[in-house]
Parts: structure tokens; sequence; C-alpha cells
């Protein structure tokens, strides 16, 4: 496909004679598509659609579009689908002269899939082998460029006419589509289309369906501030009742549609995750959510100055694996492995550590304090001084962390909560002597408490944990103890002979984390 080099592009009246508007469409794809240069430029946004097609692996000699749903379900996707509201509207726009110009009229999902289909008969028994009928899709990426699957692809209206549709079969056919948004959300609901054949274009028709496209999402906007009127109307006690305490009352989307002012403006929007009793604001205040029928009451508790002074933030950590994750009340942190070792041991000396401490636990003898500071710096910037500070560098945050948790349990003997959460060694790509040191001292001792117990469950657990996985002694211990009829006993059984197989040709002992685990036998 080669059209960079083509002459500048003609614009092209699509209100000319569509015969030979076909002919020169149809010399632009075989020029494009056999890599000679056109004489007229395809447009640019035609282009920009035929290469994502072409990305999609869009064969432009195959016209099947997908069957996404059989015609027996597809009731069921109408009756669920928001579009359904406007249909008596649009039906009114576009089927009348759908039918007296020879056009169907389409409605699509988000995805491109066919909901509806109206039009002539003789034009539907037509569109019914190339598959333009309910239930097929027809996204960009599953049927090459055409009005439905373009206008949701960039968001606006669009007209295809004969050949610029990416697959040939489609060549004598043009269309056109808008695509209809929410009004509570923004996003994308579906397109409206016009599609018929060639010779029954009408210049008008993208202006058509954008002025119904716009009028459907009017009608949809009436609706959705009834519903927020008849919400306010059976809740706004809620509201009143808190007697000025800060709080807001928001929809079943997150939308604020009455409030309370807390010191600053609500939002427009609060994300609510579901099953959350809490949500952060924008000012790092946490407020209590409570459900209501149809939406959500969300409050900002009046705090005295003391229990405001008092609050720590939290932070937790997930630092057992490859990739370790830090959230500060409730917001993931982005960080690099020597953040994650800073955190690490900070959160394990929890009465703080000098940069000359931090440099020799995480370089060894030839550690630079300078470079530990300047590391340090970033990182305090990143947390905040409530979560950490400084002379010496300690955490001020609640802490929770996965290897915390495991050395807990281990202290307290708790061996099958240890295991549980012990699924892989703590930050297992560093290098950093303490953390190695203390990877290796926990992956150590997990093992001990678990082969000295007799808990079958524990020594299972950490079998499949990436520390025990190729432990050869573990899974002696279980295919000898689990009961024949615990079908954990064969398969204990078939990884010890492969462990076994592999240890033959490798007589170097298994890993646990970084630790080398000898066989006892």
């Amino acid at each position: 496909m080669d059209a960079e080099n083509a002459r500048p592009a003609t614009t092209m009246d699509l209100s000319a004679d569509p015969t030979t508007q076909f002919r020169v469409l149809q010399r632009v794809h075989e020029a494009v598509f056999s890599g000679d240069r056109p004489r007229v430029t395809p447009r640019s946004m035609i282009l920009d659609s035929w290469r994502r097609s072409l990305a999609a692996r869009v064969d432009p000699e195959d016209f099947r579009p997908p069957v996404v749903y059989k015609p027996e379900d597809v009731p069921d996707v109408r009756s669920a689908h928001p579009l359904r509201d406007v249909l008596p509207l649009l039906r009114e726009l576009l089927v009348s002269i759908a039918d007296e110009s020879s056009y169907v009229m389409i409605v699509t999902d988000a995805d491109g899939t066919i909901l509806w289909r109206e039009g002539p008969a003789n034009l539907c028994r037509l569109a019914d082998p190339v598959g333009l009928c309910e239930g097929t899709g027809w996204a960009e990426g599953a049927i090459g460029t055409n009005a439905m699957g373009t206008a949701l692809a960039v968001g606006a209206p669009v007209q295809i006419y004969s050949a610029e549709h990416l697959v040939r079969t489609y060549h004598t056919w043009t269309c056109a589509a808008a695509p209809v948004r929410d009004p509570d959300s923004g996003r994308v609901l579906g397109a409206i289309d016009i599609s018929g054949l060639l010779h029954e274009l009408h210049p008008a028709i993208v202006t058509l369906l954008s002025a119904s496209a716009r009028l459907a999402e009017n009608q949809l906007r009436r609706q959705m501030e009834a519903r927020d009127e008849r919400l306010r109307d059976k809740h706004l006690s809620h509201l009143i009742g808190l007697r000025g305490e800060p709080a807001a009352l928001l929809t079943s989307t997150g939308r604020v549609i009455a409030a309370e002012p807390y010191g600053g403006p609500w939002p427009a929007r609060l994300t609510i995750r579901p099953g959350s009793d809490r949500v952060l604001l924008a000012d790092g205040r946490e407020a209590l959510v409570e459900p209501l029928s149809e939406g959500y009451l969300v409050r900002l508790p009046k705090a005295t100055p003391a229990s405001q002074a008092t609050r720590r933030p939290v932070l937790s950590l997930s630092f057992l694996g490859e990739r370790p994750v830090a959230v500060l009340d409730g917001r993931e942190l982005p960080i690099t492995l020597r953040r994650a070792e800073l955190l690490a041991l900070l959160a394990l000396r929890p009465a703080g550590l000098t940069a000359e401490q931090l440099a020799l636990q995480l370089y060894g003898d030839d550690g630079n304090p300078t470079t530990v500071r300047a590391e340090i710096h970033r990182l305090r910037a990143q947390l905040g001084e409530a979560a950490m500070t400084a002379k010496p560098y300690r955490l001020r945050a609640e802490v929770e962390a996965d290897f915390l948790t495991v050395r807990d349990a281990l202290r307290s003997g708790d061996i099958r909560a240890a295991v549980a959460a012990a699924h892989a060694p703590l930050l297992a790509r560093s290098e950093a002597p303490a953390i190695r040191a203390e990877r290796d001292q926990q992956v150590t001792a997990l093992r001990s408490a678990v082969l000295d117990t007799r808990d079958h469950e524990a020594l299972w657990t950490f079998g499949q944990s990436e520390s025990g996985s190729e432990d050869i002694e573990v899974f002696e211990r279980l295919v000898g103890e689990l009961p024949a009829r615990d079908p954990r006993q064969a398969v204990a059984a078939a990884r010890l002979a492969w462990l076994l197989t592999e240890d033959d040709t490798e007589p170097i002992s298994r890993r646990a984390g970084s630790v080398r685990v000898g066989r006892r036998r």
C-alpha cells in the first residue's frame, strides 16, 4: 500500500455522477493496493482507516463480517442497550427517508455490532448475503473501512463511498454514519448509519445523520436529567438531614447532582469502586460512601484539628515477586526497583536509617551516601512529608507490606498464614546486600518451619510457591505423607519424578528464592 508519493489530493465531488466517481475510486483502490502511484490521492481519513484495517489483518478480498450475536440472542441484547430509548426518534427521522431513497437505517453498539436494521424489504434482501444484518460485527478491525466502524474509530461522522471501502465486496455500496455519545459518561454508545447501493447516494446524508445523532443525544440528556430530578426528590432528605455536614448526592455512575460545600468545589464526578465504603477526594481527604437506591451519598465527617493531625497516610507494599507495587492512600505510585528497595529497608527498620546506613545496605562497602540522598529525595517528593521524614529517613505512614505479613506470621508461629502470603521471594530481581539477606533468611525460615510442621496444607501451599516449587525434599514429604486417596498425592508424585529426572542431569541443589536448598532424604 503506497500512496505517499501520489499527486496532491484532488477534492472529490461526491454529488457528481455516481458511476464516474465509482470508476475513479476503483482505479485509486487498485493502484494503492498494487503498490502503484494513484493519480488521485485518497482522502487522508480513508488512508488512515485502510492502514488500521490492514494492521488488524483484514483481507480486502474477504467480505465476511463476524457473527457476534445469533438471531435469537439479538432481542435480549437490544433490550439492555441504552439506544433502545431513542429508536422511535430515529425511526421518525430516518426510516421514512430510507424507505423512499432505498437506504437501510442501521444502529450499532459501541463495538460496531449491528443491533437494529430497518428499511425497504428489497434492499434488506440484498444486504443479508453480504452480512449487513443484525448480529454482525462491523468494527474496522473485523471488516475494514466502513462508515459504522470508521465513525466509531475516529469518533466523528463519516461517509464512505464505493471503493473507499477496504473490502471489494462493498464497492457497490455507499454509507454514512455518526457516533452517539452517552451524555452522562461521554463514552460512545454506538453509531447510526444509512447504507445503500451506489447510485442512491444523496449528498446531504452526512448532515442529516449528524443532526439525528445530536437529537438522539439531546433526548438521552433529557432522560438523564429527568432521572437526576427523581433521584434528588427521593434522596435529598439524606443530604438535608446531615445539617451542614459536607456531603454530596451521586448517581450510580458517580456524577454529583447535589452537594453541600466542603471547603472547596465538589468535582463533577467521583469514581466509586464497587463495594468500597470510602473515596479519596482531590485534597487528600477521605470521604465515606453510603449506597442508596440508584446512587450514593458521599459525606465528609467534620474532623477536629486533633483528629486531622493524628491521621497517618496508609502505604501498602506488595514486594513479593518480580514487579513491586506501592499504593499510597489508594493511589498506586510509579516506582523503580531502587525505590522499592529503599521502601523495603525503611519498612523493615521502622526506627529509621541514615544515608550512610542505607548506602551500606544497598551497595555494600562501595556505597555512596550522596547517591542515596539524591534517590531518597525524589522518593520523599513522591510520598510527601506526611508519609516520610528525614534525619533519620523514616516512614511516618502506616505501612502494610506482604513481606512484613510473612515475617510476623512466622514469629507468631502461624505457618499457614506465612506460606499463604509468601507466594514469591522478596524483590526477586534485587541484588542489594540487605535485601538479599532478608530474602534468603525469610525463605530459609519459612522452609524450615514448613518442613518441621506436620501440617500438610502448609506443606502443599509452600510447594506451589515460587520458593518451594523446585524443592525436592518438600515433594518427597508430600508424596510420603499425603493420603493415597488425596488427589494432590498423585500431583506431588509426578512433580517429584520430574524434579529427580532434572536433578540427575543437573546435580546442583534446587533453588528456593535465592537460597540453595539441598535434598533431605
